[in-house]
């Protein structure tokens, strides 16, 4: 198996990076770190060197001066799974889950789950299943379907589910098959524009606006990532979308936030005159859902030329499942994580990961590669469209391989995470949370605005 300084090398190598870069970066620490089959703290240290390393190489390019990077497999680990570890003044989290969400088991024998933490995902399970949104009620209706038909009526019903599915399973399926000819992230240039200088500042991302159209977990992690290296981000909700509030306040750190309606027209005016002074659009819709309302990759670059457009989605952008709709668990579940980690365990069922890698790692790959295509961007001009997908991260995190014994080792302790916490004020109360795992020598990584509650700012970039 590749050591993690070999993995970070091929991630920096196939996005264009100076294989120079390489000599500045510290890797400490020895896997496994959690507890699980799978080499989740490889991936997590690597990912987050990633987007660190991205970050001073831009620094150096501003202002001449190199810097050196290190990162922690623990602290990376921990940061990974930074939203068990949020406190708000002293308060631990509400259950993560809805009622009905998780795994059962259906008719022919076999497991799928539900993701059901949204309510119109679960009014649409239960429209399909025609029962009461109860355990109970729901194992019973499920126990008169098909696995794999009940998958696809609650998708096209507008719902989000996943068949449990083994490893070779998934492998054979035509879409697994696309996956397999897209790299880990895509970096394309779309269109032709004039390179735009960098702005001045003392941090790496000093002066670029990203505008941050994402919920839940790898989106937001992403903004939160460039948000810590000095970027101006303005994160964009509907007065009516749902949101997952601890995960809001997790994630929200470093960012402005504003209500934007991007069903009306004078909403997408709103936001066409944001696009117009932004460095960088990162967004999780589906492909045929953002070219609807006005702001696909192509209409981006039309409006703002030079922009770099970040595409987040679940299964990718080729193959048959590109506009399904996706989050961790299920990717988990569907492309045989959760069978293997199972089979690992010796349990009758599907076993999760120890932390939504799959979330945590995109965001990371997601502000890595948008900091690899902005710096093109100010060397050589062009607009740029970045793409990253959980499947695709999922690929990634399979081809480095098992860990012999992993899942037997201790799951990290309170008194291990502690050296990794900060105290932070906030719009909700005193914040415990993770600090950022990247540390840079002379541009060190923070969030200069607290985490506020959605919408507390004008639609409008800071002066």
């Amino acid at each position: 198996m590749q050591d993690v300084n070999d993995i970070l090398a091929d991630i920096w190598s196939k996005a264009g990076g100076a294989p120079s870069a390489l000599e500045r970066v510290r890797l400490n620490g020895s896997e496994p770190q959690l507890p699980s089959s799978f080499r989740v703290a490889a991936a997590a240290q690597a990912s987050i060197a990633a987007a660190g390393l991205a970050a001073a190489e831009i620094w150096r390019s501003r202002s001449g001066e190199p810097q050196e990077v290190s990162v922690d497999m623990r602290h990376a680990v921990v940061e990974c799974r930074s939203e068990r570890y949020l406190r708000v003044d002293d308060k631990p989290p509400p259950p993560a889950w809805d009622k009905i969400a998780g795994v059962y088991r259906v008719g022919d024998g076999r497991f799928v789950r539900l993701h059901t933490n949204f309510p119109h995902h679960r009014d649409a399970v239960c429209r399909v299943l025609n029962c009461q949104a109860e355990r109970d009620d729901v194992q019973k209706a499920l126990m008169q379907w098909d696995g794999e038909a009940f998958e696809t009526a609650a998708y096209a019903a507008g719902g989000v589910v996943a068949l449990m599915r083994t490893h070779d399973d998934w492998s054979a399926t035509p879409h697994a098959k696309a996956l397999a000819t897209l790299p880990l992230v895509s970096i394309e240039k779309i269109d032709d524009a004039a390179p735009k200088p960098w702005p001045a500042g003392d941090r790496p991302l000093a002066g670029i606006r990203v505008l941050d159209l994402s919920r839940v977990i790898a989106g937001p992690v992403a903004g939160r990532t460039l948000a810590a290296h000095g970027a101006d981000v303005l994160l964009i909700s509907g007065p009516d979308l749902p949101a997952i509030p601890w995960l809001t306040i997790d994630t929200g750190r470093g960012k402005l936030t504003s209500f934007v309606e991007l069903t009306s027209e004078e909403g997408r005016e709103v936001m066409r005159r944001l696009v117009t002074q932004a460095d960088i659009f990162s967004q999780g819709y589906r492909p045929q859902a953002i070219a609807h309302l006005g702001f696909s990759p192509e209409e981006a670059a039309r409006i703002n030329p030079g922009i770099v457009y970040v595409t987040l989605s679940a299964y990718g952008h080729a193959g048959p499942w590109a506009e399904r709709r996706g989050f961790d668990s299920l990717v988990q579940t569907t492309t045989g994580f959760n069978h293997a980690e199972g089979q690992a365990a010796g349990v009758d069922g599907p076993k999760e990961l120890p932390a939504q890698m799959l979330d945590h790692a995109t965001g990371y790959f997601m502000a890595f590669g948008a900091m690899m295509a902005k710096a093109r961007q100010a060397r050589e001009g062009g607009s740029w469209h970045v793409r990253v997908s959980l499947a695709q991260t999922g690929r990634w995190l399979w081809n480095l391989g098992r860990v012999g014994g992993g899942l037997a080792i201790e799951d990290l302790r309170a008194d291990a995470v502690k050296p990794f916490i900060e105290q932070l004020p906030s719009g909700f109360g005193r914040l415990s949370a993770v600090r950022h795992a990247a540390d840079l020598s002379r541009t060190p990584a923070f969030w200069a605005r607290p985490a506020m509650p959605l919408g507390s700012h004008a639609p409008q970039w800071p002066e």
